[in-house]
C-alpha cells in the first residue's frame, strides 16, 4: 500500500524484525513501527492510539497478524490451542474493536487475512483451521456492524503462500517456521506469493472496491477448482 500512497503503521511483537521491516519500507514511502502484542488489548490500544497520533486517522486497518500449529485437532495441546486462538482470533477482534471508531469517521475498510484452510478443512493443521474459519465469519460480521457507517469488512484466503508462516510447527516446537522449498505447484503452475495477497488488499481497500464488503477472496491458483491432471 506504501506503493500506492499510503501512510503505514506496521505492528509487531519483535521490535526488532518490525524496525528491519521498517528500514526496508522507507524508501518506499512514509512508514512507522510500533511494537505491539495482537493478543494483548492493552497493547493493541496502545498502537492504534500511537498510529492516530502519527498520521491523524485510520482509513484501512489489515489484519495479517497469525501462527500456525501442525498437530491434528485432537492432538492439540489446550496450551498450545489457546495460543493459536489468542494471535489468530482474539488479536483481529481487538484491533478490529479499537479501530472501529476512526474507520467509522473515514468511512474506512478492513481487510482480514484468514486462509484457504478455513474454508475446508485441513486436517494437518486443525487447530489453525478452525481459527481461521472464525475469521472468515468475523469479517462477515463485522461488515454488517460497519454498514450503517460505511465501514467495509473483507477476508482474504490465500492458498500456500512463499516463504510461508515464521511461527509454525510441531506443539513441542511451535515457531519452526515453514518450508516452501518442496511446495507443490497450484494448477497456475507456481505457489503463492506477498505480492499476490497484497495486491488483492490494494484493491479491496480502495475505490474500485467500495461496493464490496462481507466478501470473501481466495488467493490459491486454482487448488480450489478441482482437481487438474
Amino acid at each position: 500500500m506504501l506503493g500506492e500512497g499510503a501512510r503505514v503503521v506496521i505492528t509487531g511483537r519483535d521490535r526488532e524484525r518490525g524496525e528491519a521491516a521498517l528500514a526496508e519500507l522507507s524508501g518506499i514511502g512514509e512508514a512507522a513501527f510500533i511494537a505491539a502484542d495482537a493478543a494483548d488489548a492493552d497493547a493493541v490500544q496502545l498502537s492504534v492510539t500511537g498510529a492516530l497520533d502519527r498520521f491523524g486517522a485510520i482509513d484501512v486497518l489489515v489484519n495479517n497478524a497469525g501462527i500456525a500449529l501442525t498437530e491434528r485437532l485432537v492432538d492439540t495441546p489446550v496450551d498450545a490451542f489457546d495460543r493459536l486462538m489468542a494471535a489468530n482470533v482474539r488479536g483481529p477482534f481487538l484491533y478490529a474493536r479499537a479501530c472501529f471508531e476512526a474507520l467509522c469517521a473515514s468511512h474506512g475498510s478492513m481487510i482480514h487475512i484468514a486462509s484457504d484452510a478455513g474454508l475446508r478443512a485441513e486436517q494437518p493443521i486443525g487447530a489453525y483451521s478452525v481459527s481461521k474459519a472464525a475469521v472468515v465469519m468475523m469479517s462477515q460480521v463485522l461488515a454488517l456492524d460497519g454498514a450503517p457507517h460505511r465501514v467495509r469488512s473483507n477476508c482474504i484466503c490465500p492458498g500456500a503462500t512463499a516463504p510461508g508462516m515464521l511461527h509454525s510447527g510441531p506443539a513441542d516446537d511451535p515457531d519452526r517456521g515453514d518450508d516452501a522449498a518442496d511446495w507443490p505447484a497450484a494448477p497456475l503452475g507456481r505457489v503463492g506469493t506477498a505480492e499476490d495477497v497484497a495486491g488483492a488488499a490494494v484493491y479491496l481497500a480502495g475505490p474500485q472496491a467500495s461496493f464490496i464488503s462481507g466478501a470473501v477472496l481466495l488467493i490459491d491458483g486454482g487448488n480450489a477448482a478441482g482437481l487438474a491432471l
